[in-house]
């Protein structure tokens, strides 16, 4: 995973690799980028920010709930976002897998796994327990400071996917803007399609 991070078009031109042994060999360091990035998402999440309102609720069920929230939106964010990248990517004339799309997306967020190991102890040793809790110390520009610090992770994981399209789809710049711009159509549709019905 290292690699990823120094390296990243060497890493993603690996992915093209077919043979069973690799792809088996991608699902336990996928599985754990995921679900990290699903818990960064969900500690980024406002509603998250009034856990601690219920006084039944201590720390180690916020360790939990975070750990459980963090499965549901990896989980999700794997395949939604996977089945977007590979939706746009077909729709560029590429015939490539949706396993590949969905790999794809799973070593691309690498970087927002990551921000887990800044976002949460920079809001614990700022804000402590008011991170949990409404109307806290937390309110203001130290909540922005520490979304913008899980933001630009965001930004990062953008552009691993941008580069990751390029050298594992074999896209032009051209077809990367594409496909990317028809998986935000479709998520964005996806976003809209609750309110509709």
């Amino acid at each position: 995973m290292p690699r990823l991070l120094t390296r990243p078009g060497e890493t993603f031109r690996a992915l093209r690799e077919s043979d069973q042994a690799d792809v088996d060999a991608r699902s336990e360091p996928i599985l754990a980028i995921v679900i990290l990035a699903g818990m960064a998402g969900v500690v980024l999440t406002p509603a998250w920010g009034t856990l601690l309102d219920d006084g039944s609720v201590d720390g180690l069920v916020v360790a939990v709930v975070t750990f459980i929230g963090g499965l549901f939106y990896g989980a999700a964010g794997y395949f939604l976002v996977g089945l977007a990248v590979w939706l746009g990517v077909r729709g560029m004339g590429s015939g490539e897998s949706f396993r590949l799309a969905r790999q794809l997306v799973g070593f691309s967020a690498l970087p927002l796994a990551l921000s887990i190991a800044v976002t949460l102890p920079v809001a614990l040793l700022a804000f402590g327990g008011d991170w949990f809790r409404s109307g806290g110390s937390d309110e203001g520009a130290g909540r922005w400071l520490v979304v913008g610090l899980g933001l630009a992770a965001v930004a990062w994981t953008g552009g691993l996917l941008a580069l990751g399209l390029r050298a594992t789809f074999r896209l032009p710049w051209r077809g990367v803007v594409g496909a990317i711009a028809l998986a935000a159509v479709f998520l964005a549709a996806l976003a809209v399609l609750p309110s509709v019905l």
